[in-house]
């Protein structure tokens, strides 16, 4: 039992208790926001029962990964690179169609739903971070780029195969570019690709949906389409808007609990937010959101390997392009594209996504392992 008390004790000492505390509330305050979200429908009490037990989940596995040494776990790359690719396809044969998009397992025993490419964020960070290791001497060279660039193409592709995700996509693009760039991949490479992608701009818009393109479209003007695809991003601008400084109160707000708010607990919860807790309940929301980023970016400037490094900041990459992108949907300045807002969102496998990649930086924070786990 004293060995047991010893454990507990040093794992508070080593592991990092800021940022698992700072997470903890984030998530118990979204949970609250969950609840108002969902209060005028049939299944509020199921919607939280889930959140809790993701979050429940989600401390578990953050313990977990803080004492599993990563880098170790990169050294099977092959096998997660197989994991990635057949875990992500596994919706075409098993997959759940929630709003259009297939790209969610059921799992029927805990009635939790399961997004395999929001799960593989994590082991493409991993492996990517290997690969960039691998090849860290001559990262800039035509022979790395084409490599490492060739691993990015194989996972949108398989996306696109298994679901055509625009905004998933996107993630794994802004981490790829983040990563790199830490990396010490020469600027010219990313000024190269950005060329390519202005010049293959025509291809790519032409390739898309008239409904994805009209999600771009209402962005620069948001008088089109009022009632139609424009119609989220101007019921979340509103429901924003009226909550003033203080909001209207938790449970209160007129959009959220007459149910005209659309995706309230998902892909809106910080309009939510906004309405109910007004400008105040927004600030606290990005405050907590910004000091998990930057703790994530702490331990990558301290960690005692390069690889650690680069893991951190592939995570730290995935909360900025998360948080600004759903954010910047709610006050119409990005398009809307169903990316959750990290930790706050509804939504098991984000959750625990998010507190398995938070685990991954504590445990890169108190690496070397301590003598206390050794023996």
């Amino acid at each position: 039992m004293k060995s047991v008390s010893n454990a507990i004790k040093n794992f508070i000492h080593e592991a990092d208790m800021f940022l698992m505390v700072i997470c903890a509330i984030s998530s118990i305050f979204g949970l609250l926001l969950v609840g108002s979200a969902t209060l005028s429908s049939d299944g509020t009490v199921r919607l939280v029962l889930v959140q809790g037990f993701a979050i429940f989940l989600g401390l578990l596995l953050f313990v977990l990964f803080t004492l599993i040494d990563i880098e170790d776990l990169t050294g099977y790359w092959k096998v997660i690179l197989v994991f990635n690719i057949l875990f992500v396809l596994s919706t075409l044969v098993f997959g759940k169609e929630v709003d259009g998009n297939r790209s969610w397992l059921e799992i029927p025993v805990i009635n939790m739903r399961v997004q395999p490419a929001e799960i593989v964020k994590i082991t493409f960070v991993l492996l990517l971070a290997k690969q960039m290791y691998s090849v860290r001497e001559h990262i800039s060279s035509v022979k790395s780029v084409l490599f490492l660039g060739t691993h990015l193409i194989l996972m949108i592709g398989t996306i696109w195969i298994a679901s055509s995700d625009m905004g998933m996509s996107l993630v794994y693009v802004f981490i790829f570019i983040c990563m790199a760039f830490a990396a010490g991949v020469r600027l010219w490479w990313f000024l190269g690709g950005a060329i390519a992608v202005a010049a293959a701009f025509p291809y790519i818009w032409s390739s898309l949906g008239s409904y994805q393109q009209m999600r771009v479209l209402v962005v620069l003007d948001d008088t089109l389409d009022p009632l139609g695809i424009g119609y989220q991003a101007s019921r979340s601008k509103l429901a924003i808007g009226s909550g003033k400084l203080f909001g209207q109160g938790l449970f209160n707000g007129t959009q959220t609990q007459r149910g005209i708010l659309p995706a309230k607990h998902t892909d809106f919860i910080f309009a939510v937010a906004g309405e109910e807790l007004g400008m105040v309940g927004c600030v606290a929301i990005m405050i907590l959101l910004v000091m998990i980023i930057i703790r994530c970016l702490y331990v990558a400037a301290h960690a005692k390997t390069g690889m650690g490094s680069l893991i951190c900041v592939g995570i730290a990459a995935m909360l900025i392009f998360q948080t600004f992108e759903n954010i910047g949907m709610c006050v119409g300045l990005t398009p809307i594209i169903g990316i959750t807002l990290p930790f706050f969102s509804y939504g098991g496998s984000s959750i625990i996504t998010m507190f398995a990649a938070m685990g991954i930086v504590s445990g890169i924070k108190m690496r070397p392992m301590p003598d206390w786990l050794k023996n």
